[in-house]
């Protein structure tokens, strides 16, 4: 039992690769089939049919898009996954484990889990199901690898609030246009200001508890350390860059003519890209689109769909297709390393 144990991790490793290949295909399908005429053909098509009206209905979208905006949103999503590899980095150095693990192993570790938790969903389950096989491997245990989840998930938290903060102390009009989605956003600039305003003192008082040193809490046999100063620092750093960039994909795939900015178009970001987060929807489709559309109704909604489909295409498809050749590499090593360690019958009938 204990030899089969080293073939369960890799066979759900292969199991995810096909899942993953099934979701894409799916995650495409959906994105043309909001186009009445596309879907209304891919309801007598069939599989090989589809994929070529796949391509040419995202060919058309994309190729109104001049091309400068493309060299810009790739930069953003480059800045948006080396933060999130610092993610990974921070919680390390919070855990005191970051020697012998090298940048590129944790650039590579976070690339994948985050490829598969944006585009699967429930996050700390995939991702966790990603740093658990990689971090295992270099020594940490299982509580720390539930630590670093935990820290890198609440990294991302605490960026939304900041980030959150200044939009509704700079742009408090940004609520208004939700109105016509749910009444609770009719708050008037003021309370969006207070909201913001407070939003950026539970930052505060965060800080101020690494600053005070806190004791750790001691749980039975666990210990969990409040994040110290050092730690809190780079949180301040890479969390607000991580969003800042995958943002930045949309901002510069919009038309120049009303683009009503990178504060506003951060702030429709961050809102419906927590909601699809907290709705468990992969990649937000459907969410993202009405939150958009309804703070930017001055930009064509073939435009604002059009820049969309380039944030998903850079910030989630594509990581997704270079990370299964990573994970069946990984698993295929793993898959090797838990052969040699079967003893051969030979070697046993001579003991």
């Amino acid at each position: 039992m204990k030899q089969l144990k080293k073939f369960f991790w890799p066979v759900i490793g292969l199991v995810a690769v096909v899942w993953s290949l099934k979701l894409l295909y799916a995650k495409l399908l959906a994105e043309v089939a909001t186009d009445p005429s596309v879907k209304a053909m891919l309801k007598t098509s069939g599989f090989f049919s589809d994929l070529g009206i796949i391509a040419t209905s995202i060919g058309s979208k994309l190729s109104a898009i001049p091309a400068h905006s493309y060299l810009l949103a790739a930069l953003s999503t480059l800045v948006a996954y080396a933060a999130l590899a610092w993610y990974d980095r921070i919680a390390l150095i919070h855990l005191d484990r970051q020697k012998g693990i090298s940048w590129i192993y944790v650039s590579v570790c976070s690339f994948v889990t985050y490829a598969l938790s944006h585009n699967i969903g429930a996050s700390v389950f995939s991702g966790g199901m990603v740093r658990f096989r990689a971090y295992t491997a270099k020594g940490l245990t299982g509580a720390e690898v539930a630590i670093l989840v935990a820290l890198c998930s609440f990294t991302f938290a605490f960026g939304t609030i900041i980030l959150l903060g200044w939009v509704l102390l700079w742009e408090p009009q940004i609520l208004k246009p939700l109105t016509s989605l749910s009444a609770k956003f009719d708050l008037g600039e003021t309370p969006a200001r207070i909201i913001g305003v407070g939003l950026l003192v539970l930052c505060a008082l965060y800080t101020i508890g690494a600053w005070l040193h806190f004791k750790p809490l001691q749980i039975g046999g666990f210990k969990l350390v409040y994040p110290r100063m050092p730690v809190v620092a780079r949180q301040y750093l890479a969390a607000p860059l991580e969003l800042a960039g995958a943002a930045g994909i949309i901002y510069f795939a919009l038309p120049a003519d009303g683009n009503p900015g990178f504060a506003v178009v951060l702030g429709a970001f961050l809102l419906s890209f927590s909601a699809g987060l907290l709705s468990q929807v992969p990649g937000g489709v459907g969410v993202m689109e009405a939150v958009f559309l309804a703070i930017m109704p001055q930009i064509p909604a073939t435009s604002v769909f059009a820049a969309l489909l380039v944030w998903r295409l850079f910030y989630l498809i594509i990581p997704l297709i270079l990370s299964l050749p990573v994970i069946l590499l990984f698993e295929r090593s793993q898959l090797g390393q838990a052969t040699k360690d079967i003893e051969p019958p030979s070697s046993i009938l001579k003991h």
